[in-house]
């Protein structure tokens, strides 16, 4: 964003003086320090801008300064987040979910496998080995067995391979908890759902769906191949989804939510000061996280009333002209001789042809600094050689490959993608 409109405005609605209006233009020279986010031409890692209406709402909002721990802080806001929470049921078919908003998706899945291990301490995780490594991660502080499942060629996980640890799991005694990834923040790869559900059944496993990146295109016209996955969404236990990513909410935002209500009950904890002025519920008695920022909730609110979410509407088809844009990139760089993996989502990813490994990844790491030079700002990714369908000499393990991310509705352009696939 072009911050230097800043340098000469004014603030009289504020009880700001001379010294606090210097250090805002100091701060806006300093946010000149970025990469232009908000242009069709940065299309390369997962920041979409927010929608102008959530800026507003979240900044009005700030004012009042809520606190959604509890009602005594957030009495308003807690409302209007009960009112998103019940649309994002709507969209995924959760009847009567449970569920709250988060700092991010990181916070969002903790929770998901913390209340799994709730559920049956006796638990392991299993996700995609291209699964976000904040499964890993968290589950480590959780202190829950974690193991990796291969993924196909096309990243998704190899339903096979799941199979096969599961049946190894009950002849041990132990019962799973199956991360499903739907839109790997890599490739965005979309774990086959429908066919784990009834694996999962077969083996009483519970099911946690990570649609952080991906949980808003259950309202988009995808293949079918891939449409039937989130069609199955509304099978799982939990689910996540980040409204600061295709939910045009400013950071932070995320959203757990669970199937079954009565799993609020692990959340159950005694404060002597907090949940006194109602006897309603207090979003705080379902999270693990504390203070949370109301005018998360009133931004995403304000922005569900603009954009409901239903298939026919204008919020879906701006996920649909991200998806047309993606297959325009991927038809625009295969007619100029790349080499193109077909997107399952949003995500492009692409690379120049060779003969080796080594050399190919230098190319597009050139191309890549030649693209930033001319002002498009791409991404780069390690593709591993079992999910790479092009022939070479594989002098090193993984390949540098050239990666965007069109989450605007503004990359579905031909000019764009002309420039983009310029070598």
């Amino acid at each position: 964003m072009d911050w230097t409109h800043l340098l000469n405005l004014e603030f009289p609605q504020l009880p700001l003086d001379a010294a606090d209006e210097a250090i805002l233009k100091e701060l806006a020279h300093k946010l000149q320090d970025n990469y232009p986010y908000h242009s069709p031409d940065y299309a390369g890692q997962m920041i979409k801008p927010p929608l102008p209406l959530a800026q507003a709402a979240h900044w009005m909002t700030s004012f009042v300064n809520p606190n959604n721990h509890a009602l005594d802080g957030g009495r308003a806001t807690s409302a209007l987040e009960l009112e998103t929470i019940a649309a994002f049921g709507r969209m995924v078919g959760f009847s009567k979910p449970l569920g709250h908003l988060t700092s991010g998706g990181t916070t969002a899945n903790l929770e998901a496998l913390w209340v799994a291990r709730q559920s049956n301490a006796n638990t392991i995780i299993l996700a995609n080995e291209h699964a976000h490594y904040t499964h890993s991660r968290m589950s480590e502080v959780l202190g829950m067995p974690f193991q990796t499942i291969r993924s196909t060629e096309n990243g998704s996980m190899d339903s096979t391979a799941l199979s096969v640890a599961l049946e190894n799991l009950q002849s041990q005694g132990v019962k799973a908890t199956i991360v499903v990834t739907l839109g790997t923040t890599g490739m965005g790869a979309v774990d086959p759902l429908e066919d784990i559900i009834p694996l999962a059944r077969a083996y009483d496993a519970r099911i946690h769906v990570d649609a952080a990146y991906g949980g808003y295109f259950t309202l988009a016209n995808l293949p079918k191949d891939v449409q039937r996955h989130f069609t199955a969404i509304a099978e799982a236990d939990s689910i996540v989804i980040d409204p600061h990513k295709h939910g045009l909410q400013p950071y932070g935002c995320g959203a757990v939510l669970f199937k079954n209500p009565e799993e609020g009950r692990f959340y159950k904890h005694d404060s002597p000061y907090t949940y006194f002025t109602s006897d309603q519920l207090h979003l705080g008695e379902i999270t693990l996280e504390c203070s949370r920022a109301g005018a998360a909730a009133a931004a995403l609110w304000a922005t569900q009333q603009k954009f409901p979410y239903v298939r026919s509407g204008n919020f879906a088809q701006r996920l649909n002209s991200s998806l047309a844009a993606a297959q325009g990139l991927k038809n625009t760089l295969m007619a100029k001789g790349w080499w193109v993996l077909e997107p399952q989502l949003d995500i492009c990813i692409f690379s120049l042809p060779g003969l080796k490994a080594s050399e190919i990844s230098a190319k597009n790491r050139a191309f890549f600094e030649q693209k930033a030079e001319e002002n498009i700002h791409l991404a780069l990714f390690s593709l591993p050689q079992q999910n790479c369908p092009w022939q070479m000499e594989w002098d090193v393990p993984s390949i540098t490959v050239v990666r965007s991310v069109l989450m605007k509705p503004e990359h579905n352009d031909r000019a764009l993608w002309e420039r983009i696939a310029r070598s």
